[in-house]
């Protein structure tokens, strides 16, 4: 999508989702671009509950299960992350803020929420044998925790609410990975 049409497109999502009451979080590439520069992302990820898919009928809702549904406007890819996942609720409950993005207001996840989610994601695109995702994934912690520098022990702990042991113990490791990535480039700057 063209980026002149692809900020056009998205300014009139958010703009249907404020003129329907939507509530939502902007999550995801978007989201991340909020905090770091270098993402590239030709869609939008929003946290939202099932019951806002249905005041939209403008999204063309293309699959959906339990915790997640993918959709067009137009052109526009929109993944919805459904707050009937327990972990998509607290990060809208508890990690929201607010952004300036395509001249509006939008309510986006912080910091600690993009970590959250994509360490919470990481485990699946493990065994899914994902490896261009879990390659972008621990790219956006790794980034998001160099130039923020968030309290990482809290998000852990909150995690293992909603992880099992073993994925957990996969987390913790790619934790430290990261951690060890990033004291080395401090090293060498």
């Amino acid at each position: 999508m063209n980026p002149d049409i692809l900020i056009e497109t998205v300014a009139r999502f958010f703009s249907l989702l404020r003129e329907r009451q939507i509530d939502y979080v902007l999550v995801g590439g978007i989201a991340l671009l909020q905090y770091v520069e270098g993402r590239n992302t030709e869609d939008i990820d929003l946290i939202m509950a099932v019951s806002a898919l249905e005041h939209l009928p403008e999204l063309q809702l293309e699959t959906r299960d339990a915790d997640f549904a993918r959709s067009k406007f137009g052109d526009l890819r929109v993944d919805v992350l459904l707050t009937s996942n327990p972990l998509f609720a607290e990060v809208r409950r508890r990690y929201t803020t607010s952004k300036r993005f395509v001249e509006q207001e939008i309510p986006c996840s912080t910091v600690e929420g993009l970590i959250l989610l994509k360490l919470y994601a990481l485990p699946s695109l493990y065994r899914q044998g994902n490896f261009t995702r879990v390659a972008l994934f621990e790219n956006d912690i790794a980034t998001l925790m160099h130039a923020h520098n968030p309290l990482i022990e809290p998000l852990v702990n909150e995690l293992t609410t909603y992880l099992n042991d073993s994925d957990m113990r996969h987390v913790k490791q790619i934790i430290e990975e990261i951690q060890q990535r990033i004291r080395r480039f401090d090293e060498r700057s």
